[in-house]
């Protein structure tokens, strides 16, 4: 009868690699811990594109940003 005690060990190393690969991907995606998404977020990027391509000046710019963030 054949033995299977090396699989074992294998299996063990295999699985913890695939577990904490898992985690290390959930944990960047921000499902767990991650800060919640602001709600301003998507106005937020708005006005930075804005920024970004010259449609509005510094003070503007930081004006609108003080007002979404208070």
């Amino acid at each position: 009868m054949h033995s299977f005690w090396p699989v074992f060990p294998l299996f063990w190393i295999l699985f913890w690699i695939a577990a904490v690969t898992l985690f290390v991907k959930v944990r960047r995606k921000g499902v767990w811990g991650g800060a919640p998404p602001s709600r301003t977020a998507p106005a937020e990027q708005i006005l930075a594109e804005r920024y970004a391509r010259g449609e509005m000046d510094d003070e503007e710019y930081l004006q609108r940003s003080s007002v979404l963030k208070s």
